[in-house]
C-alpha cells in the first residue's frame, strides 16, 4: 500500500471530464478526456511525464512521488459521477432507484444545478440498488 494518497477532483465539463492536481511542491498536473477510464489513463501518463520532467530538470520533489509511493483518489463531482453511471445505465433508471426527478438528475448532470448532500446521498444510493440488482443476475 502506498504511503500517500493524491486526491483527485473530477468534473464534467459539458463535453468532457477533467481533472487536476496541484502540490506546492510539485506543481500542477491537468487532464481531459471524453471517458472517465481514459481521462485516469492520460491523468497518470501526465502525472508520471511530469514527475520525470521535473526530476530531469533538478527540481526538488518529495520522495513519495520520484519513488512512486503514493495512490491516486479519484473524486467525482455529481456531474461527472452521473456521466460514468451513463455509461451503463440510464437516467430514467437513476431517477426510480434514487427517487430523485429524471429532470433534476439531468440539471446535476448538466452542472446546471448543484445538489445537496442528501441529494447526492440519495443518487449514490440509488446507484448502489442498480449495481446490486445487475449482480443478482448471475
Amino acid at each position: 500500500m502506498a504511503d500517500h494518497r493524491l486526491k483527485i477532483e473530477v468534473s464534467w465539463t459539458g463535453k468532457n471530464f477533467c481533472c487536476a492536481w496541484s502540490d506546492e511542491d510539485a506543481g500542477s498536473v491537468v487532464a481531459t478526456a471524453k471517458t472517465l477510464r481514459k481521462l485516469k489513463e492520460d491523468f497518470e501518463q501526465s502525472l508520471k511525464w511530469h514527475i520525470e520532467g521535473c526530476v530531469a530538470d533538478g527540481d526538488i520533489l518529495p520522495e513519495y512521488l520520484v519513488n512512486g509511493n503514493y495512490e491516486l483518489e479519484y473524486e467525482l463531482d455529481t456531474a461527472a459521477l452521473l456521466r460514468d453511471a451513463e455509461t451503463y445505465t440510464t437516467m430514467a433508471a437513476i431517477s426510480r432507484a434514487s427517487g430523485i426527478n429524471q429532470k433534476q438528475l439531468s440539471h446535476y448532470a448538466n452542472g446546471i444545478k448543484q445538489p445537496r448532500p442528501m441529494q447526492r446521498a440519495r443518487i449514490i444510493a440509488g446507484l448502489h440498488v442498480i449495481g446490486s440488482q445487475i449482480l443478482s443476475l448471475c
